[in-house]
This record gives C-alpha cells, sequence and structure tokens, in this order.
C-alpha cells in the first residue's frame, strides 16, 4: 500500500486518515496534530490561496498541537508571511485591514491599545482606507499577538491581500446593504401606520385602533433597531470600554431611548411614540454611512491597482526551457523571459536584450524608458518593443511597487496637525453634546414636557459630529493617491502641511537640475600609466560609491583589481590603495591642484595627478519651465553645488537662476540652507544620499528618484521618474488639499453651530435632523473626493 504524503509538508503520513483538514471542500490528510492545526488555522484565517500558489511544502509541525494554537497563529508561519510581511534589517512592517472602524476615535482606540505593547514600533490607523500600517520588532513580539490584541477591543484585523480584501468588501458591503434595506422596508410600512395615527388626531381614532397600530410599529421597528442599528452599538461600546466617547454614542442612545420611551407608551397605552422616527433616522443614517463607505473606497484604490498591475504568472527558464509559472514561485537568481506586450512579473536587471518599457505605472510618465543589459526594470512595468531576458533581483515585498504602496499608505497614514486637533475636539464634542442634550431634555421637561423627548432626540441625532472626523482624513487619502499617480512618493509626516508654505528652493546641480547621467566625454592621461589602466583604477575606486559620478566609469571595471582602504570623503571625492599604491579620485582641491576645468575629475597617486576625465551631463528638459513656474509663483530660486567648475554656471544661466553658490561642502550647503531659513521656508533638491545633512536641515527635502532611493534616501519627498515639473504639481496638489481641509472644518463646525440652536428650540424634527447630519458627511466626502479630478 502507498503511502499519502502529508498535503501541508509533504511528510509521510503514517497515520491513516486520523488527521485531516476540509481544504477546498475535501478533506485532506495530515501526518500528525501539528500539521493538522496549522492547516486549520491557515484555513480559518482565510488564507486558502497559500495552498494554492506555494510553491514549497510547508514546514512540520511535531511541536505544535491544537490546544497551542491561538486564534492567528498561522500568520505566524514564516512561508504565509512572505506574501504580506515586509522585513527589515530589525524589524518588520504590515498593513492590516480592520473591520469595524467608524470613526477617528476607532483609530485612537487602536493605535493607543498597540502602542503599550512591548515590540511596537510604529503604528498608524487610517480610518478612510480602514486599514492599519503596523511596525514591530519580531524578536519581541509576534504577529498574531498584534491581531490578537486587536481583536481583544472588538475588531477584526487580517494582513492586508487586495484578493482577499475585495471578496471581503464585497461581504461587508452585501450585509450593509441588507440592513440598509430592512430599515428602508420597515421604515415605509411604520410610516403608512404613523399617518393612520396622526390623522387619529383630527378624525376621534378609536382607543384599539391607535393600541393596534401601535403594536404593529412596535413589530416592524424592532428589526431595525436591533439589526439595522447594530453597528452603532458595537462602534459606542467599544468607545465606552476605551474611556472615550465617539458620535456612535449619542447615536444609540437616540435610537434605543427612543425605541424603549415608545415601547413603553404603547404597553402602558399612553404616551406619544416614535417608531417612525426610529426607522426613519436609522434608514437615513445607513444610507450615509453605504455612500459615505463608497467614497470612502474609491478614494483608497490606489494601492490595490499597483498590486494588481503584477501579473500571476512568469515565463521561467528551465533545462528543459521556457515555463510558465506562478509569479510568487520565483526566487532571487531565475532568469526569465518578458515578451513584448507583456508586464514585468519581478523586479530584476536585463541579462540579454534590449527594449523600451512603459513605467507609467511607476513614475506617472507614459513616455517608454529605453534599457539596455545591465539596466533595472521593476515588476508591473510593461515591455513595449523587444522581448528581454531578466535576472530577478528582488520579490514579494522587496519589490519597488510594494515599497511605493508601503509609503503611500504610510503617507496617506499621517495625520496633519489639524487632524489631532480634530480628534481632540471630536471628543470633548461629544461629551458637549450629551451635557446639552441633557440640559435640552430637563428644560422642556419643565415647560413642555409633551415635546422634551423628541426635542432631545434630534439635539442627539442632528449634532453627530461625523463631517468633522471625516474633514482631514478623507482628503489625505485622495491626495495621496494623485501623489501617486503623477510619480510623487511622500515618505515622512508633514509634507501637505510643508508644501504650500515653502517660498524659496534650493538646487543641487548633479542629478537634480541635470540627468545625472554622467558619461565619459574625454580622457587625459598627465602620468605613465596607460588610459585603459586608469579607467580601471577610477572605476575599482568608484565602484563602492553611490555618487552618479561613479556611473561614467562602470563600464571599466575588472574584477581583478581589489580596492583596499577605500574612502569616501563627502563633497571631495574617494581614496584607496590598489598594489600598495594610494590613489585619489575626485577635484581639484582633493588632489592637490588649485584650479578646477569644467565637469572634471582628476586621479592621482602619492606623488602627482595621473589623469583627468571630462564628464558631460545633460541638462533636464524641464529644469527652465520649473525654475520658471517657481519663480512666478514668488518662490526664490537658488543653486548650491559642490561642483567648482564653470560647469555651474553655465547651466544656472541655461535654466534661468541668478544665484548661483559652488564648490560647497555639505557643511557649507547647511550653512547656506541656515542662513536662507532666517527670512524663508527652504526646500533643498539633492540626490537624497550623499546630501543627507543638508536635506535634513531645510524645511523640505526633494530627492530625483529610482527604485535605489527610494530606500536609501533621507528625502522628504521623491520624484519619480525625470520631471522636475512634478514638484510645482505636487505644491498645487497640496495648496488644494489644504483648502478643501479648511473647507470641510467650517462646513462641519459651521453646520453643527448651525444646527444645535434649531435642534434645541425644537424646530428640527428627528428624522430631519438624520437627514441633515447624513448630508453633511456626503458633503464633506464629497468635496474630498473633487481631488481625484484633479489632471496635472
Amino acid at each position: 500500500m502507498q503511502l499519502l504524503d502529508c498535503f501541508h509538508c509533504g511528510e509521510p503520513v503514517l497515520t491513516g486518515s486520523q488527521f485531516t483538514t476540509l481544504i477546498d471542500n475535501k478533506e485532506q490528510c495530515m501526518c500528525c496534530p501539528g500539521c493538522q492545526a496549522v492547516s486549520a488555522a491557515i484555513i480559518d484565517a482565510g488564507l486558502t490561496n497559500y495552498y494554492k500558489y506555494r510553491t514549497e511544502p510547508g514546514s512540520k509541525q511535531n511541536a505544535i498541537v491544537p490546544e497551542e494554537l491561538s486564534t492567528f497563529s498561522a500568520f505566524d508561519l514564516p512561508e504565509v508571511q512572505q506574501d504580506f510581511v515586509y522585513q527589515n534589517s530589525e524589524t518588520s512592517s504590515v498593513s492590516l485591514s480592520i473591520d469595524g472602524i467608524t470613526c477617528a476615535a476607532c483609530a485612537w482606540l487602536i493605535e493607543h491599545k498597540l502602542k503599550n505593547l512591548a515590540g511596537i514600533v510604529n503604528i498608524q490607523v487610517n480610518t478612510t482606507t480602514e486599514r492599519a500600517l503596523v511596525t514591530w520588532l519580531p524578536e519581541q513580539l509576534k504577529l498574531s499577538d498584534i491581531l490578537n490584541n486587536i481583536s481583544a477591543i472588538g475588531y477584526q484585523a487580517a494582513p492586508y491581500q487586495v484578493d482577499e480584501q475585495e471578496v471581503l468588501s464585497k461581504k461587508n458591503s452585501r450585509k450593509f446593504l441588507l440592513r440598509l434595506g430592512l430599515a428602508g422596508f420597515a421604515t415605509m410600512q411604520v410610516m403608512m401606520f404613523a399617518l393612520a395615527l396622526y390623522a387619529g388626531y383630527f378624525t376621534d381614532l378609536e382607543v384599539e385602533y391607535r393600541d393596534y397600530f401601535r403594536w404593529v410599529s412596535l413589530i416592524f421597528a424592532a428589526p431595525v433597531v436591533f439589526y439595522s442599528a447594530q453597528p452603532f452599538y458595537f462602534s459606542a461600546i467599544r468607545s465606552m470600554f476605551s474611556g472615550r466617547l465617539n458620535m456612535d454614542v449619542s447615536v444609540s442612545i437616540a435610537i434605543l431611548g427612543a425605541y424603549i420611551a415608545s415601547c413603553i407608551a404603547t404597553i402602558n397605552g399612553n404616551g406619544e411614540v416614535y417608531f417612525e422616527s426610529v426607522s426613519m433616522f436609522t434608514f437615513f443614517l445607513l444610507l450615509g454611512r453605504y455612500f459615505e463607505q463608497n467614497a470612502r473606497q474609491k478614494a483608497s484604490v490606489s494601492s490595490s491597482n499597483l498590486h494588481k498591475l503584477v501579473p500571476l504568472t512568469a515565463h521561467l527558464y528551465k533545462d528543459s526551457g521556457v515555463e510558465e509559472v506562478p509569479a510568487k514561485g520565483l526566487v532571487v537568481g531565475d532568469i526569465i523571459l518578458v515578451k513584448p506586450g507583456e508586464v514585468v512579473a519581478a523586479d530584476g536587471h536585463i541579462v540579454y536584450g534590449s527594449s523600451c518599457f512603459n513605467e507609467a505605472m511607476l513614475t506617472g510618465e507614459q513616455k517608454p524608458v529605453n534599457k539596455t543589459t545591465t539596466a533595472e526594470v521593476y515588476a508591473g512595468t510593461i515591455n513595449v518593443e523587444q522581448p528581454v531576458r531578466v535576472q530577478v533581483t528582488a520579490i514579494g515585498q522587496d519589490q519597488l511597487v510594494s515599497e511605493i504602496i508601503r509609503l503611500q499608505e504610510s503617507a496617506s497614514n499621517n495625520k496633519p496637525k489639524v487632524a489631532l486637533y480634530v480628534d481632540n475636539i471630536s471628543n470633548y464634542f461629544t461629551w458637549t453634546i450629551l451635557t446639552v442634550a441633557a440640559l435640552t431634555y430637563i428644560v422642556w421637561k419643565i415647560y413642555w414636557p409633551e415635546d422634551a423627548f423628541w426635542v432631545t432626540l434630534s439635539v442627539l441625532v442632528a449634532t453627530c459630529p461625523c463631517a468633522l472626523a471625516l474633514a482631514t482624513p478623507t482628503a489625505v487619502t485622495c491626495a495621496t493617491g494623485i501623489f501617486t499617480r503623477i510619480g510623487v512618493i511622500a515618505r515622512k509626516p508633514g509634507v501637505f502641511e510643508k508644501l504650500p508654505l515653502i517660498d524659496h528652493v534650493v538646487f543641487d546641480k548633479t542629478g537634480t537640475l541635470t540627468c545625472g547621467n554622467l558619461e565619459l566625454e574625454s580622457v587625459t592621461i598627465t602620468g605613465t600609466i596607460p588610459e585603459k589602466e586608469a579607467l580601471s583604477i577610477a572605476a575599482a575606486l568608484e565602484e563602492s560609491s553611490l555618487h552618479p559620478i561613479a556611473k561614467a566609469f562602470e563600464p571599466y571595471r575588472r574584477h581583478d583589481m581589489e580596492v583596499l582602504q577605500c574612502q569616501s570623503h563627502i563633497g571631495k571625492g574617494v581614496s584607496g590603495s590598489i598594489g600598495n599604491i594610494e590613489y585619489r579620485l575626485g577635484s581639484a582641491k582633493f588632489v592637490g591642484l588649485s584650479s578646477q576645468e569644467q565637469q572634471t575629475v582628476y586621479l592621482s597617486d602619492s606623488r602627482s595627478v595621473i589623469a583627468q576625465f571630462v564628464l558631460v551631463d545633460a541638462i533636464r528638459s524641464d529644469a527652465s519651465q520649473t525654475v520658471k513656474a517657481l519663480a512666478l509663483s514668488g518662490s526664490k530660486v537658488s543653486i548650491a553645488s559642490g561642483d567648482t567648475s564653470t560647469h555651474v554656471d553655465e547651466v544656472a544661466q541655461r535654466v534661468g537662476i541668478s544665484d548661483v553658490n559652488k564648490g560647497l561642502s555639505p557643511e557649507g550647503k547647511l550653512t547656506l540652507i541656515r542662513q536662507y531659513q532666517q527670512t524663508s521656508n527652504v526646500a533643498m533638491f539633492g540626490d537624497g544620499i550623499n546630501d543627507a545633512p543638508v536635506l535634513a536641515g531645510a524645511n523640505l527635502s526633494i530627492a530625483m528618484g529610482s527604485g535605489a532611493a527610494i530606500t536609501k534616501s533621507s528625502a522628504d519627498i521623491i520624484l519619480l521618474g525625470d520631471q522636475l515639473s512634478r514638484y510645482t504639481d505636487a505644491v498645487n496638489v497640496a495648496k488644494l488639499t489644504e483648502k478643501i481641509i479648511k473647507q470641510n472644518l467650517y462646513w462641519a463646525l459651521g453646520y453643527n453651530l448651525f444646527i444645535i440652536p434649531l435642534a434645541v428650540t425644537g424646530h428640527v424634527l428627528p428624522y430631519v435632523a438624520a437627514l441633515g447630519m447624513s448630508a453633511s458627511s456626503l458633503i464633506v466626502v464629497g468635496n474630498s473626493l473633487r481631488l481625484l479630478k484633479v489632471r496635472l
């Protein structure tokens, strides 16, 4: 009899069918209770796709027994985490989708709950996308512990994965539509009975008919109160357990209070009933939440779209030929074939062939980019012309597209200062409304007791600060989506606040105003060594350098030439020993000369200069246009360059910059920036790597980006692609975002200040209050969505 292999780990099954797990409606045999428990946990966690797309068996789980396995332990398995956890040198990061987030108070509760856990490095919750970005120390904390702690306060969290999230969103939408439809149907029925009751006031309705209509209304309103309105109750309970009141507290009190009071009046046979008001404002509240939910999903689809651009399959070179395999099964070092019209399945570099690639999904630039051998290509970009062979250098969460998504999510989760103020105001606002409602009830009960209850209901519902809580996060999420679309990556908090304030822009030269693709124009030998050897020495010295100059010498690198004691001298050059001879490569001053020729790098040994290399670097096509646009907007423009040559003056003249500062060390640049900061808010353009000190010292720092720059740069903003004009686009988006946030806040605060006196004085009926509150929230969300229509 042939032994079966364990479906989870692949080991032989010696126990027959004793241990099984139902996977895709089929019982699969497991070799031990540990594998059975882990596989069951994987299925229970909704990770069935793990078994569909895995390329290797899971690890054997002898040590794990079912009772030791928590609900979320499957997420701790390395083979499962590789799909959604990004591993850094010391930390791990994950994007979590969280079910149950309704307002800023929910985000506050989750953030403060997790911040108290040992091992949490950072936690940011976005109420618009209903996702959280969590960074933690895996040596101190497990992912399952994080998920369990979120679950303990009433929210359901799971790693964000596009396919599963779409399924979950559709499921939640169907459930929400059921609640909404039930509330709508019940409202129509209750309103018919309410009309009969109102008519009875004028035609002396008999008591038995009046009671009949009340009892039937009670029955029809019950599912609305106990099913349709459930989301409001759960949200309110969670906030109260956290010691903080959110906007759903007042709504819940209004719904339950009105229904219970109406039930008492129905049972006792006297007093007013409010079944139609309860049903109607629950329906309006749910309708508002439904439209709001759809709008928020529309505001947060950009990162999902980026995920979807990466193909599911790739053409892998094997001994037997080219074979189509799942893209998730690729490993670093694999060689894949990318045909014309196909999407690149993983980050890598071209090892054979050349072609053009459309990188619009990364940079926002539709013009294809020429790529030849050794050039980097990225997952999600499109091969336009010729077939190429690509060696995989990064997969999964290490790919550029994943890094962009993480940065985008981090940017949309970052809260401007005004959002933090609003969060605090919302909490106090809810307490204020409850106090006002209590005082309103007391006053009306004393003077006009028959109207006290419905007036209080109107106060509770009409003044719910939903719009106030949505004013900022929806706008920031929309703006972040635009940034991603145009190829702008915001790495740090405060970008949207800083951009509109900048009135002085300082450019480095190489790699910013110029393309940074330095090429060797000529070589002059002043020593005794051959030209070829001089180039090889220069290439060896530049091998470990991150400066754009290093790329000009890459073609001349010899692998048999080893550099000892290689050292980078920031702003000057590099030095090192080759064959017991110490060499220097850099500026004229660095090698001991007094004058610097245009765009020239010098190579010297311990005795004298032995070669000089003249480099050329093209000016960016839109540099002059960008400088002109900045000047027209009122910004001052300067150059701060470490280059001492006349090339700096030539570039400045061609792009239209009169304030030129050259030959500056990083310390000199920082001093200059601080001098400018005495009268201005300064933005600094640099290469993001060598200019770290001056970038950190500026009010805002910007770098022109590449795949490497995104992860290595210390800049606040990275402009993907080659267009400087994206900076002015980003400024325009930030100014419009600031304007829309202010409009939202003015509207939200103005509406509440307007409606409170009307509600307190009895001029707003409960269902009108619900309609007004919902409309207020929709206006704020709709106003924020205008950002998505911006075309740059």
